[in-house]
């Protein structure tokens, strides 16, 4: 490996994780509630408290494994401040996914309730967007870095990204 390029490679098991959370996000996108209505679907309501439960236990899991097992893929020379901003989006996004699931589960707690209109549930619906607004600020940058890593050829990009190798 040349100079300044990390010897680092995530574990198969972190790629699974990773790449398994960007489907499982993706999948979340694209199925999303579009009208709080659809919650009165007794069978969609229970999957979707279901979906958030079992995102929310594999995102716990992930957050253990890859913190107790896995190191950065940064190179060594790579500046105070770049390591800090990563740092904050990579843990950002943890904490906003699992934001993105508890108000989206407060959201139905409340809709089982029968509190289905109102200022409650208004404002809980408004911080459910706000969250998964910044969400998507967060994936957009953790993008653009990757792609800078990979334009850099700085190794970072090939130790999580399975294609497109440096």
């Amino acid at each position: 490996m040349s100079p300044g390029k990390n010897n680092s490679n995530y574990s198969i098991t972190a790629k699974l994780f990773h790449w398994g959370f960007v489907i499982l996000v993706i999948y979340g996108v694209v199925k999303q509630v579009d009208d709080i209505n659809q919650l009165e679907d007794n069978l969609f309501f229970k999957f979707e408290i279901i979906f958030a439960l079992i995102f929310l236990i594999l995102l716990v899991i992930r957050f253990i494994y890859m913190k107790t097992t896995q190191k950065s893929s940064l190179p060594p020379e790579t500046s105070k401040t770049q390591k800090f901003v990563a740092k904050v989006i990579q843990n950002g996004m943890y904490i906003l996914m699992a934001l993105t699931v508890m108000s989206g589960l407060f959201i139905g707690f409340l809709f089982w309730l029968e509190i289905k209109s109102g200022i409650l549930i208004n404002i809980t619906v408004a911080i459910h967007e706000f969250i998964i607004n910044l969400l998507y600020w967060f994936i957009g940058i953790h993008i653009l870095a990757a792609t800078y890593h990979r334009l850099k050829k700085d190794g970072v990009w090939t130790s999580m990204v399975p294609f497109f190798r440096e």
